[in-house]
């Protein structure tokens, strides 16, 4: 996959954050969806009809679990780590 910086910026990947809708509301990377990820599993065809995912959340460590969990199950995706991280290449 392209560089997570110009995915971003480009917005050609959809930034997904995966905390819960609590922690989403309390700030957000601009034109990111939640999906939290304990949904995951459950949404496949939805990140199915993505063409490029970037994954966020608090620190990363959620995201990662969601980038390893998407990976084994064939979406392209990226983990951008902490959504403040994916912030910043806006």
């Amino acid at each position: 996959m392209e560089n997570l910086g110009e995915l971003i910026k480009t917005g050609e990947a959809v930034v997904v954050d995966v905390r819960t809708a609590g922690e989403f509301m309390g700030g957000n990377v601009a034109g990111s969806i939640n999906i939290p990820l304990n949904e995951v599993p459950y949404r496949l065809e939805e990140f199915k009809e993505m063409k490029k995912v970037v994954l966020c959340c608090a620190s990363g460590g959620r995201s990662m679990q969601a980038t390893q969990f998407l990976q084994q199950n064939g979406i392209d995706c990226m983990n951008g780590g902490s959504w403040m991280d994916v912030n910043y290449y806006l």
